[in-house]
């Protein structure tokens, strides 16, 4: 028997940000949040609701790997490029599960707009399946080829030989962490999230538990060094899985998956692949553009690499609104869609995409401000601080990009318009990016701050693109 989800008319003398309040969105007649001026404060703490849950959640996340970096740090900036590396080659295993990730949130979202709960339910159940599936596909040739992986980015060798032993322990973490992605991103679909912030604080909390135990060896465990931090990450993921899991089986959220959900059913599982297949494929493009970049890189040495690592890591607390703002708009455009009204959906977009504007502007002036004393945290290598201050810069200046590319193309993406945001990586990252980064680093041999001077080009050329394909309204006819 289906749950009907709660009436969501908007009540214009309602005040507050009741943490009980369903986000999922009523058909035209009954009142989009988007529908009028006068309801623009509403409008706001509806954007605002479901964005904050996700910045704290992706929050907790960066402070963990601030937490991390730092604690490798202390074993020197080989473990640090090493760590690096091995994160890249994790960030290109885990894009195969934005194919399942995104489809589910783009489908859920719909079907929850046009009030079936039960197929959004069936969607989620079977999104978990695939997920597993997948995950233990893509694992088992990483961690027999980890070695050569590892290798490909041109690091120093024992750079290369930390990084392998780091790779192989770490993936046996991804079949966890793409359930909880999957998991998250359905919740999220259907305007929950703030589950997904619950399992990822407990997520989180455990592994810089782990960290500490394992890295250094407290509480008479063995020291492990950067070994010690994959298998933190490794146990953490695990128990956030069960919690997750049990969460969905109690029936207490807003959806609920049964086993039978789990039972594979090709034609709807063929269809959230479709949905996201051509978002893995962007971010698994992204991801070897990462490594591209990071060939460039490598060419200004070892500390290059560890201050381009601890400079992402310091700047993704600057551009945590984005992620935040871009589910916001995913759920809201898929929700105003399947309701019917896609006048609802641009306008929620363009909201969450000024909103998340102004948070993420502010925060580049503070870390562009603070570089130096910021960077000093992680190493007092003089080289390493004066590469990673160029960095922190030039992401500082990039932050009003960032905060449309972000949010313009989560909108996108709830819409089930997956594959324009794919061809903007063709045309941004390596058109712009990689191929600006060849000219500075190979045939003019410019100096680093150059090299990380391509980032603007990249993030300026995607504003462009998905502006106008937000402006045009066409993906407002994508059918899911």
């Amino acid at each position: 028997m289906e749950r009907p989800l709660p009436d969501t008319t908007i009540d214009e003398n309602d005040e507050g940000d009741d943490a009980s309040l369903d986000l999922s969105i009523e058909g035209a007649e009954g009142g989009l949040p988007f529908e009028n001026v006068e309801g623009s404060d509403r409008s706001h703490r509806i954007v605002w609701s479901l964005a904050w849950p996700v910045i704290i959640t992706m929050l907790s996340e960066s402070l963990v790997g601030l937490v991390d970096m730092l604690m490798v740090s202390r074993l020197g900036s080989t473990s640090v490029a090493a760590v690096g590396v091995g994160a890249q080659v994790l960030g290109g295993v885990s894009v195969t599960m934005t194919a399942v990730a995104t489809g589910t949130l783009a489908l859920v979202a719909r079907f929850v707009g046009a009030r079936r709960p039960r197929d959004a339910e069936r969607v989620l159940g079977q999104s978990i399946t695939g997920a597993l599936a997948l995950s233990v596909l893509a694992i088992v040739p990483v961690i027999l080829w980890a070695g050569p992986l590892v290798r490909a980015f041109g690091t120093e060798a024992q750079v290369a030989e930390l990084g392998t032993d780091f790779v192989r322990l770490v993936m046996l973490s991804i079949p966890a962490s793409s359930t909880i992605f999957v998991i998250a991103s359905g919740l999220r679909g259907a305007g929950d999230t703030r589950t997904p912030l619950l399992v990822g604080l407990v997520v989180n909390a455990l592994n810089v538990l782990g960290n500490w135990l394992f890295i250094f060896g407290r509480a008479g465990f063995a020291p492990m060094g950067i070994r010690g931090s994959a298998l933190a990450t490794t146990l953490a993921f695990f128990a956030g899985m069960l919690l997750a899991l049990g969460l969905l089986a109690r029936g207490s959220l807003r959806l609920r998956v049964r086993l039978a959900d789990l039972v594979p059913e090709r034609t709807l599982l063929r269809r959230v692949l479709a949905i996201g297949a051509p978002a893995a494929l962007e971010q698994l493009l992204m991801q070897v553009g990462f490594f591209l970049y990071l060939t460039f890189a490598s060419r200004y040495g070892t500390d290059a690499l560890a201050a381009y690592f601890i400079g992402v890591r310091i700047l993704a607390l600057s551009f945590l609104p984005g992620f935040g703002f871009a589910a916001a708009a995913s759920a809201l455009v898929g929700q105003s869609l399947g309701a019917g009204s896609p006048e609802s959906a641009e306008r929620s977009g363009w909201l969450a995409t000024w909103m998340a504007v102004a948070l993420m502007s502010a925060s580049g002036v503070i870390a562009y401000a603070f570089a130096e004393p910021i960077a000093r945290l992680f190493s007092d290598h003089p080289a390493v601080v004066v590469a990673t201050v160029s960095f922190i810069h030039m992401l500082a200046i990039a932050q009003p990009l960032m905060a449309i590319d972000f949010t313009l193309g989560g909108a996108l993406r709830g819409a089930g318009d997956t594959r324009f945001p794919l061809l903007t990586v063709l045309v941004a990252f390596y058109g712009c990016r990689l191929g600006y980064a060849f000219v500075v680093s190979r045939v003019l041999g410019l100096g680093l701050p150059w090299l990380w001077s391509s980032l603007l080009g990249d993030y300026l050329a995607r504003v462009v693109l998905k502006g106008w394909r937000f402006r045009s309204g066409a993906w407002k006819s994508i059918p899911v």
